[in-house]
């Protein structure tokens, strides 16, 4: 912007300097035109009142007496000349110019005698001061060529130096005030694009992917370039923080499932022989024993019962590291949600739907997993403050089946958000934390989503969505 202030004065500056000095020769040649006109008239008025003959040879009788007079009249010095270039009559007036001699020279008799129009204007300067000099015929009665007029010319331009001086301080004046309003404006400019500059740069250092980053917000009243740096950067951290936690997750569910895996596996091993061991003992042992009924209910009660202990855990692990193979079917989900919400004797639970049958490609048993879990999620999140309502809905439209458990219990802390459907991870006191991440592997295993929503203290919405059949 200040360049372009500078170099803008600088050009019309030269402008109007170059403006004023075509605008000072157009002038002085008008006006040396009009001269030659006017001079012209009072000698073509002097011949015709003259007593001689018009003659080159009477010319300086003719004027004698007159010349001085047009000349005072005019303000321009007058000179005659015959055609020949010898000078007859001039006005004496004094006026320095080399113009003034008693001949005039071979090279203006033929410019002008090769004058389309009879008339030659010859321009010189003398001591730093312009000249023009004007030589044209001057005719007879019957225009004929009698003598040939000379007019020096002086081009004074004084006042035209004058309004040009005052035009350029002027013109100065207008541009440092110009001047200064741009470097204001281009400070305060170079700042407001810089700033945003500045916080992405400055956002950029401070990015890890190891923690939440903060996006920038966008001034829709800033430069559409600006706006579009900015909200490529918030995109740039959305998709960073999405692949930090596919990232994340990924290697969680590969370490649980490895760590499920191992852990059936170990425990699996000795159960098959405890229950042979059991199973013998029961056999082998002496029923004389008065006893022996009470000690064997006992002992095979402890041991079969600390099996099943390992075998549930194992089952649990075993579960989401490797599910039952699912069956494509073609299942009413209204149904099917109801059958679920059987099982519940809570009088809170309540349960709607927009249509009595509603079709979808899920393993039945599995479906039935996704909504028990939903609903024990919904019923342990009690808030000792005022009642827990749940609400069960299932919704359609065009292409989807919508399952919608909502509650009103404690909600999910902001911290928790991020990491509720991740596996091994609970906010209660007991469980092993693999419920929703087994629910969410179950859901997109046949193409759908899980999705929540949460108000800390207010309450939570869990929205499956299932292609329809």
């Amino acid at each position: 912007m200040v360049v372009l202030t500078i170099v803008a004065s600088v050009l019309i500056a030269g402008m109007s300097i170059y403006q004023f000095k075509e605008q000072a020769k157009d002038y002085h040649e008008k006006r040396l035109f009009r001269k030659e006109i006017a001079i012209k008239k009072d000698i073509a008025n002097e011949l015709r009142e003259t007593d001689y003959e018009i003659t080159t040879e009477n010319l300086p009788l003719i004027f004698r007496e007159r010349i001085a007079g047009i000349s005072t009249v005019h303000g321009m010095q007058v000179n005659i000349y015959d055609l020949e270039g010898r000078l007859r009559k001039s006005s004496r007036t004094q006026f320095k110019t080399d113009s003034l001699r008693s001949q005039v020279s071979k090279e203006i008799l033929q410019e002008l005698d090769n004058a389309e129009d009879g008339r030659y204007v010859r321009r010189f300067e003398l001591d730093g001061q312009s000249y023009r000099s004007s030589y044209s015929y001057l005719t007879d009665n019957k225009f004929k060529n009698i003598a040939i007029l000379n007019l020096p010319y002086i081009e004074n331009d004084d006042f035209m130096s004058y309004e040009l001086e005052e035009f350029l301080k002027r013109l100065s004046l207008v541009y440092t005030l110009m001047f200064l309003i741009s470097l204001v404006l281009a400070y305060f400019l170079a700042r407001y694009i810089t700033r945003s500059i500045r916080s992405i740069s400055d956002n950029l250092k401070e990015l890890d992917i190891s923690k939440r980053n903060r996006k920038l917000e966008v001034d829709h009243k800033g430069t559409e370039e600006i706006n579009t740096l900015v909200e490529s950067y918030n995109k740039m951290v959305e998709e960073l923080e999405e692949s930090a936690v596919k990232l994340a997750t990924s290697e969680r569910e590969q370490a649980w499932r490895e760590m499920a895996k191992q852990v059936a596996h170990e425990i699996k091993n000795p159960l098959t022989p405890m229950r042979l061991t059991v199973q013998s003992f029961q056999r082998r042992f002496d029923p004389t024993d008065p006893n022996y009924k009470e000690k064997l209910n006992e002992y095979s009660n402890s041991l079969i019962e600390q099996i099943d202990v390992m075998s549930n855990i194992a089952s649990a692990f075993s579960t989401y590291a490797a599910m039952p193979a699912q069956k494509n079917e073609e299942t009413d989900v209204c149904m099917v949600t109801q059958l679920a919400l059987d099982i519940f004797n809570e009088s809170n639970i309540h349960y709607s739907s927009d249509c009595e049958s509603l079709k979808a490609v899920f393993d039945r048993t599995q479906l039935i997993r996704v909504v028990t879990n939903l609903v024990k999620n919904a019923i342990q999140a009690t808030d000792v403050s005022h009642e827990n309502k749940i609400e069960v809905s299932v919704k359609h439209d065009d292409l989807k089946i919508y399952i919608i458990v909502s509650d009103s219990g404690t909600g999910i802390h902001p911290d928790f958000e991020t990491k509720i459907f991740e596996p091994k991870f609970t906010t209660k006191n007991s469980g092993m934390g693999l419920g929703l991440a087994m629910v969410k592997q179950i859901v997109e295993n046949f193409e759908g989503s899980i999705d929540m929503e949460t108000v800390y203290g207010q309450g939570t919405t869990f929205t499956v969505t299932l292609p329809r059949s």
